[in-house]
């Protein structure tokens, strides 16, 4: 039971009460990774609370009598941990927008706390202690780091708080700016910007700030809400059915009729409406410009009353504006609503007035286009696309334009409005200025996916694109290439290019076309969605020559699309195999090592490319001509040494290249270089890396070099932390292939009893039980991380350290095993089997004797307790691991019809302890039960000489039993016969020296 946060100072010092204030500590350590916001500075905390951990264990030791100051240094520690693992768990639940609009609060409780913990440690009375010096200097220093420790918020979420204090006093209501800012929220918090995700957390973030106890704070409640109205108006904020019920609700209640200003909204200078009204020392209200102008100009008087004016005084006059504001609105909206129905219903020339008075106003603010959108002028729109006047389709065209821009709801509604794609694409084939429009609001178009599919499935879309890419305007055909590109993220797009000869036309350009051409069609290669099909297609046209030639001999610019081309075709394998072969390793690797220094974009491409290479050399498989990606070893450890001199983004993708190269064909000898290069060492420091991409593909890396490695060099730099490190991933990861090579690192370490023992202090045994599952898994990752755990758990069964046996046992992992003997793996039934076989192997010392019973009354005694059937004494799972009380022959002896050698002879071992000694009769019968006896015949006639060795080894003794030598004896005799035939000479003499016993052979038999 936690103690309580203000538990009496007479009681302080009870051990239990340092060991809670630890434990704490450690719930915060860990609880730190898992922080939603503020990381690092919850991680600086944690440092300094772990800082204290040995100085409590020290106070811990000492006899600290009755020190007053003792004790309420102790109470503030005690309270400030409390209130730190509060917090750290607060950041951990509460949803992300909501600490983030919080995070200067958090970063000032988080430096309220360090103060607090500092006057706690000045309050010790070192003096009267008998205190190492080590312990008095740590407790100084730490002290003094805790006074200076400063915590401020992250630059991004400063930034993120000053736009919402701009948008809020600015009153911007524009949804561009709103959009913006939640992405860029999305971006800093770690939230997926698809507007169903952006909603969720939206939603979640109002429903919290609506709760009582956060509304208690009057100015947090309205700073609170003014955030929802600046937010709201975003796209993913409220769907479009919420807007447009809002709209109409407001529009309905205006009227029809717009209204004239108010005489207050004049400016009495320029008697015009103001913008930006300012009121002066003399009470009077002005524009801004026109009053700043009249006192620039020498002026001292107001303009009305004649007095002087204090010209520091300009009072924005906050409440004006915003009337001024609501009139313009309230005008805006109801011109908006009454134009449309001329649009349709007058003269092309009242038609193209209506859409040039239409234009400005979409032009003039966003809040106006969503208004137009609202009103569902889309429609009217697409259909004057049908006129024959040039002038009204292209005016229409541009206003869809201008409506559809940085609005996902807008391309959505032209797209679902019926004919409205064809009649767009009808408009490319036409004159030069309805084309450069019709491809302009294309291009918008297909920046929504949904709208993408639909471009496409015109007919002649797609050609007439694949002729605009090549028109003389630059501006038309750029946009043309460019919309190209999105259009092939869709299969069936890419298909109707095929159709249009766009590949070979792209193939021509890019030896023939002049340079900017040529980079336009390297980056529609580098940037297309292209299926395995048509890119084995592009390789068989012969795209791989010219990309080379630009990788080689292009400059920056088109080098660097050329690379990622590269990219983008060799993640087909067979692409992969062909680069490596047709030379393109080389010229890559020169490039990475080159360009050490250059932009991280350049690197992250090329490594990404080599990745891709490497990965097609395992897919060759067992070739009779292996293909190698790397010619040398210099090539081999300058790439690797790259890790330590470049970005995540780079590191993950070499620490890939390795982890395929050693599922090579050249596998073994990669991972003996690895080792050879300090592999090992690099790879521990990376486990501890706070990108998650490096850190688990150097697991994985570090994975494969532990299994059958170089003992001496793991054991050099596999430490405590090591491994702390690796079991906390393995709680915390969120990657079940970077938890199953943490639990394979782990399974794979060097039998070292030194490693038990940090595991075992480290909490390993419970961290690896929870892994075990309680059915049979599909996944192949899941499969794997089982595999590793249970082969983990063989480490801490040893027979020959009944601790850790006991501490196993303790923690339920026998009964485990047992169901994993039917529902694992083969592997993970031949190491539950092993440990399975380790347990046993001390149960007749464990067993415990059956107590004599005192004569008593026959009517009031107690009945005897049974004795096992197989120890003889009282036997428990936990207490004496036996086998029969857990259940486990069964499952063992089902394992024995494994097809696998290696799962039937840990099974085999196992079922044997039964019999062993003075056990062979009672065990004998146990396993006749379990009708395991016919299974151990058949081993005889296994391919595994190990098996067939140690079923004789058995038989021979099961058969020295008069009553299973005379029911098994008959079906082993052939087996046993053939044996003495062709066996090995130690086989064939056991063999006849059980067919001694079944009366087969006589003991003179020439086989002794």
């Amino acid at each position: 039971m936690a103690l309580d946060m203000f538990t009496p100072a007479s009681s302080v010092l009870a051990p239990e009460f340092f060991t809670q204030i630890v434990e704490d500590v450690i719930e915060i350590t860990l609880a730190t990774n898992n922080v939603l916001i503020e990381k690092e500075s919850f991680k600086e905390l944690a440092i300094y609370l772990e800082r204290t951990v040995p100085i409590l264990n020290e106070f811990n030791k000492k006899d600290t009598g009755h020190s007053e100051s003792l004790n309420n240094a102790i109470e503030i520690l005690n309270r400030e941990v409390k209130t730190a693992k509060q917090l750290t768990m607060e950041c951990t639940k509460r949803n992300k927008l909501y600490l983030l609009m919080n995070c200067r609060t958090i970063v000032k409780r988080l430096e309220n706390i360090t103060r607090e913990i500092s006057l706690a440690l000045d309050l010790l009375p070192l003096a009267t202690l008998d205190l190492a010096s080590g312990i008095i200097e740590e407790i100084a220093e730490l002290r003094h780091s805790l006074q200076r420790a400063e915590f401020k918020a992250a630059i991004a979420e400063e930034e993120i708080l000053e736009k919402i204090e701009s948008g809020i006093q600015e009153r911007n209501v524009d949804r561009s700016y709103a959009n913006n800012l939640l992405a860029h929220i999305a971006e800093v918090v770690g939230i997926s910007t698809e507007r169903a995700a952006l909603k969720k957390e939206f939603e979640d973030f109002k429903s919290e700030i609506e709760n009582a106890h956060l509304l208690k704070d009057q100015a947090e409640s309205i700073q609170m809400a003014q955030i929802i109205a600046l937010l709201e108006r975003a796209d993913a904020a409220s769907s479009p059915k919420e807007k447009e019920m809002k709209y109409f609700t407001k529009r309905k209640s205006l009227g029809s009729l717009t209204l004239e200003p108010l005489q207050s909204f004049y400016c009495p200078i320029t008697r015009d409406v103001m913008v930006d009204p300012v009121e002066t020392s003399s009470g009077q209200t002005f524009e801004r410009s026109a009053i700043e102008k009249w006192l620039a100009d020498g002026n001292k008087l107001c303009p009305l009353t004649m007095t002087p004016l204090n010209t520091s005084i300009l009072r924005p006059n906050k409440t004006l504006r915003q009337s001024i504001e609501e009139w313009k609105d309230r005008n805006t909206m109801i011109t908006i609503a009454s134009m449309k129905s001329k649009l349709t219903n007058e003269g092309d020339e009242e038609v193209l007035h209506c859409l040039e008075q239409l234009e400005d106003l979409c032009v003039q603010r966003d809040q106006h286009r969503e208004w137009v959108i609202l009103e569902n002028y889309i429609p009217v729109l697409i259909q004057l696309l049908r006129e024959k006047n040039l002038d009204i389709r292209n005016r229409a065209l541009v206003i869809l334009y201008i409506l559809a821009k940085d609005s996902d709801d807008a391309k959505e509604r032209i797209a679902n409005v019926d004919n409205a794609i064809e009649y767009i694409v009808q408009s490319l084939g036409r004159r030069i200025g309805e084309r450069k429009s019709a491809v302009a609001l294309l291009l918008e178009l297909s920046k929504c996916t949904l709208v993408r599919d639909y471009i496409g499935k015109v007919q002649g879309g797609i050609l007439l694109l694949v002729t605009m890419s090549s028109s003389d305007d630059s501006q038309a055909a750029t946009d043309a290439q460019e919309l190209l590109e999105n259009l092939a993220f869709s299969d069936q797009n890419i298909i109707q290019m095929a159709k249009a000869n766009y590949f070979k036309h792209l193939l021509q350009r890019l030896s023939t076309g002049p340079e900017e051409v040529k980079m336009i069609m390297v980056s529609t290669l580098a940037e297309m969605d292209l299926t395995d099909h048509n890119k084995a297609s592009l390789f068989g046209e012969g795209v791989l020559s010219p990309l080379l030639h630009f990788v080689s001999d292009g400059d920056a610019g088109i080098q660097k699309v050329a690379i990622k081309a590269l990219r983008n075709l060799s993640s087909l394998p067979a692409n992969g195999l062909q680069m490596v072969r047709e030379g393109a390793v080389r010229p890559l690797l020169d490039l990475l090592f080159r360009h050490i220094s250059s932009s991280s974009g350049l690197r992250e491409q090329v490594a990404a490319t080599i990745m891709h290479l490497a990965e097609s050399i395992v897919s060759q498989g067992s070739s009779p001509t292996p293909i190698s990606l790397l010619e040398s070893d210099e090539d081999a450890l300058r790439l690797f040494s790259l890790i330590n001199l470049t970005g995540p983004d780079v590191q993950q993708n070499i620490l890939r290249i390795f982890y395929s190269l050693c599922q090579s064909p050249s596998g073994a000898s990669i991972q003996t270089k690895l080792t050879e290069y300090s592999a090992v060492q690099v790879l521990v420091q990376l486990c501890e890396q706070e990108n998650q991409n490096v850190r688990a593909n150097a697991v994985k890396l570090f994975s494969c070099l532990v299994e059958g490695g170089n003992e001496a060099t793991i054991l050099e730099h596999v430490d405590r932390k090591c491994l702390e490190t690796l079991l906390r991933i393995i709680q915390s990861s969120n990657d079940l292939e970077e938890i199953a090579s943490a639990m394979g690192i782990i399974s794979n370490l060097p039998e070292d009893r030194q490693i038990a023992e940090w595991l075992l202090n480290a909490g390993a045994i419970p961290v690896i039980f929870k892994i075990l599952p309680n059915s049979k898994q599909n996944d192949p990752h899941r499969n794997r991380l089982v595999e590793n755990a249970v082969g983990a758990i063989c480490r801490f069964t040893v027979p020959t350290n009944l601790e850790w046996q006991k501490k196993a046992a303790e923690a339920g992992i026998i009964p485990m095993l047992v169901q994993l003997l039917d529902f694992g793996t083969t592997l993970t039934k031949k190491n539950a089997a092993i440990s399975l076989t380790h347990f046993s192997e001390n149960s007749l010392m464990l067993s415990r004797p059956i107590p004599k019973q005192k004569a008593r009354f026959c009517c009031f005694s107690v009945p005897p307790e049974t004795g096992c059937r197989i120890h003889g004494g009282v036997c428990a799972v936990e207490s004496s691991f036996c086998l029969v009380e857990a259940d486990a022959v069964k499952p063992l002896v089902r394992v024995l019809e494994d097809p696998d050698p290696g799962a039937c002879e840990a099974s085999l071992d196992a079922l044997l302890t039964l019999i062993e000694a003075e056990r062979l009769q009672s065990g004998g019968k146990v396993l006749a039960e379990a009708n395991a006896i016919p299974s151990i015949i058949k081993f005889l006639s296994s391919s595994s000489p190990t098996l067939q060795e140690k079923a004789l080894n058995a038989l021979e003794r099961i058969f020295r039993l008069p009553e299973f030598k005379q029911n098994y004896g008959p079906s082993a005799q052939m087996p046993l016969v053939d044996l003495t035939q062709r066996g090995n000479s130690s086989m064939r003499s056991l063999s006849a020296r059980i067919l001694a016993h079944l009366n087969v052979l006589h003991d003179q038999s020439s086989y002794f």
